[in-house]
């Protein structure tokens, strides 16, 4: 570590000594891409208020590069993946979710999109073997004593550290299939009536057949997903942990949840103490452009600018549809900054030019932009939002389709398909979110939303991992369900026993009346005889 990184810490240890809460030592669980970069926001501001981080990292990491001056410390662990092996499969996954899965049928849907999944989390276990199994490292963890473990649950093994180390630990996501993971380990009551399962492309005003639908998704998930795709993770947290034990019940145990969407993105729906809305904590003001970005920008006159971004992850975009997004591109009047890193178009207008990084947030927030093309990453999402750009959605896969679809139904969207749509489709849209004074007045509305709260995202994400460190854990929070059986939490044994009274006295009236009809009948013949 560099003397700079060296004179940092120190000072801040010695801020965190003199103050009245003290500083913590946390350990960081990460994932990749974009929910790395969330994350390393989260674990930035931590740092510069004098914690202590150390984020476990596998050698096969794709983003988190260890060998660069940090304020982190990094735990590298070996692992029998190596770099490209982690990278080609995840790209691959993404490939087959892109261009294969919406070609299929509802339910063949449903089992590719299982059978992609599954390949990630046989990757997840390996990479959690190697640490748990690494009796060198736990050691060495546990000797650090640590007052906290940041996780993030997509990819698990976090909540099991945290059970070793008998540390509480915090949760840091955006969803998870069908609110599997909120809902089956967080108690999370998400009423399917209105509250749209992730994935389902609803809102909360559902139709009876999205209702069906909706209905459908929540058994899917719920019960044949978790049941094939959890049964491994429970034998193999029980084999470590020495006891019977679920991947569930472990997830249970999270202190906090801190979910990185907020109500201008979200359908109201209820929620639990020990959940917290966290939404856009990465968004920040525009800072100024590079020299020869701001002059292409401001040779756009009255028109203005148009940015496009499809993401870090998705690199392969085939030749025919760059050709389809070029010649569309070509017929506005408005300038585009494209994030592209591929074969030159065929059918580049003049008007647009090719970059294989942009500053995202900064042209976002620059005051000639007239709309945001982006595939519907989250990140990209709020940075529209922050900055009250309308969007053209082009999503490609996961929850990209979910976010494009919550942004419709709030009228800050237009979706195209990536695999259907001609140069005219993407045209239409294009003028129809920059002409329709509409979709700026709507994304206005959300970004006041997202700016008008009483602490900013990320200050509030802050806050609970300090307040879990200080408090050794937030179990007041932590709601009754947990400790219930799925027959309690649904309160089936009291309907059982309601049931039972109610069938009971119906058959002892029943007797009583039968018994009083025969006693008359009894007697009027008697009276005869």
């Amino acid at each position: 570590m560099s003397v700079k990184w060296t004179s940092a810490l120190l000072l801040l240890q010695l801020g965190c000594y003199f103050s009245a809460g003290g500083c913590g030592k946390m350990l960081v669980w990460p994932t990749e891409y974009s929910h790395w970069m969330n994350m390393k926001t989260i674990l930035d501001e931590l740092v510069a208020r004098g914690h202590q981080v150390v984020v476990l990292a596998s050698s096969a990491s794709i983003l988190i590069d260890h060998s660069k001056p940090s304020a982190f410390k990094f735990e590298v662990f070996p692992t029998s993946l190596s770099k490209a092996d982690f990278e080609i499969a995840f790209k691959q996954l993404v490939s087959e979710w892109t261009y294969e899965l919406p070609k299929d049928s509802f339910w063949s849907h449903f089992s590719k999109m299982q059978e992609a999944s599954w390949k990630f989390v046989v990757i997840s276990r390996r990479l959690c073997e190697d640490v748990v199994k690494n009796t060198k490292l736990v050691t060495k963890l546990r000797e650090s004593r640590f007052d906290l473990v940041l996780a993030d649950p997509v990819g698990h093994c976090g909540e099991l550290l945290a059970e070793v180390l008998k540390v509480p630990f915090v949760y840091t996501l955006r969803f998870s299939l069908g609110y599997q993971f909120e809902t089956l380990g967080g108690k999370l009551p998400v009423p399917p009536s209105y509250t749209p399962v992730v994935l389902s492309e609803l809102s909360d005003k559902m139709t009876f057949m999205e209702r069906v639908k909706n209905m459908i998704y929540v058994l899917y998930f719920n019960f044949w997903f978790q049941s094939v795709n959890f049964k491994e993770w429970n034998e193999f947290y029980s084999e470590v942990l020495g006891r019977p034990t679920t991947l569930t019940e472990t997830m249970g145990k999270a202190e906090m949840w801190l979910i990185r969407t907020y109500w201008d993105f979200e359908f109201p729906r209820p929620f639990l103490p020990n959940f917290v809305f966290v939404g856009g904590l990465h968004c920040k003001p525009a800072k100024p452009l590079p020299k020869e970005m701001e002059e292409f920008v401001q040779s756009s006159g009255e028109n203005g600018i148009v940015v496009f971004s499809l993401g870090s992850i998705v690199s392969n975009m085939p030749e025919e549809r760059a050709s389809v997004i070029a010649s569309a591109l070509a017929q506005i009047p408005q300038k585009v900054l494209w994030r592209f890193d591929g074969k030159r178009p065929a059918t580049l207008g003049a008007n647009t030019r090719l970059y294989k990084w942009i500053p995202q947030n900064d042209l976002l927030g620059h005051p000639k932009t007239k709309a945001f093309i982006t595939h519907g990453g989250t990140n990209g999402i709020y940075e529209a939002i922050y900055h009250g750009v309308p969007m053209v959605g082009v999503p490609l896969f996961a929850d990209q389709p979910d976010n494009i679809a919550h942004m419709m139904a709030k009228g800050a969207a237009v979706r195209v398909d990536f695999q259907q749509m001609s140069s005219t489709d993407l045209l239409n849209a294009l003028k129809k979110v920059i002409n329709d004074p509409s979709y700026k007045e709507n994304v206005m509305k959300l970004s006041r939303i997202q700016r008008d709260q009483p602490m900013k995202p990320l200050d509030r994400a802050v806050f609970w991992i300090e307040f879990v460190m200080r408090n050794k854990g937030a179990k007041h929070l932590r709601p009754a369900s947990h400790d219930l059986t799925w027959a309690q939490l649904h309160s089936l044994d009291v309907i059982g026993f309601l049931l039972a009274c109610v069938v009971t006295a119906v058959y002892v009236i029943i007797r009583c009346f039968l018994f009083c009809c025969r006693k008359v009948v009894k007697s009027g013949k008697d009276k005869r005889e």
